[in-house]
């Protein structure tokens, strides 16, 4: 499924031909095995492209409508979810989510109790971690058996939360910014308040609304779903199902189930747990620009895109602050981006990256099947700046 009808016109050529050209330099140079890349403004589609192999050793090409599993592409999804309880009056943004997860009891560092709020999860300002943000595998939370969301845990959602509150916060909520499970938590809080299973909270709160059907905590067709890779030399390897690899230096990395996302019984992971066609995501992120339709109330698209920390920039992206459900340009020259200022952006650890620049009417999503070049590496700023046509004489 398209993401928009068919439109007379098409690509500006210079703009396509950028684009092409930055996809077929990351495929020559085997930094990605395959990827979609789809871009909209101001509605209107003006590059849709699949590139590569979805799955090299079986030569099946990428096709637009091949299924990723979407690691943290999971988290505008879900928090989406929660906005959409946030605008019926059946989640307290502000409110103890104590409400509804009275179990949910981590303490903080000195052994006090906390309060932790819906906003707080969502702009990941609750005091939790990751376990692959750990700096060796006898962590807290590895001593704890924490999911991350992407193994092959074999716990439920309830048993993952008993584990991550036995761990203490990193600090008091609402004090500090650290990527964390809080979106996973945030998962167990929709299904709490919707009174359903997470995958029907988000299918019936976001994704049935939205009419897109590819996108759930489940990939149905394997055939569909894009195989793995990860970056190496001389080229990217298949993903191996445990196999442990960082993005980041310093940190323990992440013990990759790829087989997960083909099991009913996995727990749905809110942060990370989702597959996906990049289709279906361009079509969330095009109604959340355009003010949220009949899916979101306007406000409330706003308050997502608000910068909620007052505090300094990202501890890894200078000139960036976070939102609700997603990162927040603060400073472009910061950032040394061409993007306006408010710009939404994230990315997925199987090797993806969207932004959201409301000020330019864009929309750009690409999916990749290669980790972590499709989500941190040179492919990413090369194609932001192929889009805002970096380096070109301006018309």
């Amino acid at each position: 499924m398209h993401p928009f009808p068919s439109r007379a016109g098409g690509a500006p050529a210079p703009l396509a031909a950028r684009i092409r050209a930055v996809v077929r330099q990351a495929l020559d140079e085997r930094r990605l095995v395959g990827a979609v890349v789809l871009v909209a403004r101001d509605g209107a589609p003006i590059h849709q492209q699949a590139a590569g192999w979805a799955d090299r050793e079986r030569a099946r090409p990428m096709a637009l409508d091949t299924v990723f599993r979407l690691a943290s592409v999971s988290k505008p999804i879900v928090s989406t979810a929660a906005m959409v309880l946030v605008a019926q009056g059946r989640l307290g943004l502000d409110d103890d989510i104590a409400r509804w997860l009275p179990a949910f009891r981590p303490l903080l560092p000195d052994g006090r109790p906390a309060r932790i709020s819906a906003r707080q999860l969502l702009s990941h300002t609750a005091g939790l971690g990751y376990r692959f943000l750990e700096c060796d595998a006898h962590g807290p939370y590895a001593r704890a058996g924490v999911s991350d969301g992407l193994d092959a845990s074999g716990i439920d959602l309830d048993e993952n939360l008993r584990r991550i509150a036995s761990v203490p916060l990193l600090y008091a909520p609402g004090t500090a910014w650290g990527y964390s499970l809080a979106t996973d938590v945030l998962g167990a809080l929709i299904a709490r308040v919707h009174g359903t299973s997470l995958d029907r909270a988000v299918h019936e709160l976001v994704t049935g609304p939205l009419g897109v059907h590819d996108t759930g905590f489940v990939a149905r067709d394997a055939q569909r779903t894009a195989t793995a890779y990860v970056n190496g030399n001389p080229q990217p390897h298949p993903l191996a199902e445990g196999e442990t690899v960082s993005p980041f230096e310093g940190a323990v990395g992440i013990a990759f189930s790829p087989a997960r996302i083909f099991d009913a019984l996995a727990f749905p992971s809110g942060g990370a747990g989702m597959a996906g066609t990049a289709g279906d995501l361009l079509r969330l992120l095009e109604t959340l620009r355009q003010g949220g339709g009949a899916l979101l109330p306007a406000p409330w698209v706003e308050e997502m895109g608000r910068d909620q920390l007052t505090g300094p920039d990202l501890p890894t992206a200078p000139g960036y602050g976070f939102g609700l459900g997603f990162s927040v340009l603060r400073d472009p020259r910061r950032a040394a981006s061409p993007e306006t200022a408010g710009t939404w952006r994230w990315g997925g650890a199987y090797g993806h990256a969207w932004f959201v620049d409301r000020a330019q009417g864009l929309s750009v999503v690409a999916l990749t099947n290669t980790l972590y070049e499709g989500m941190s590496g040179r492919f990413v700023t090369d194609l932001r700046d192929a889009v805002y046509g970096v380096g070109e004489a301006r018309r």
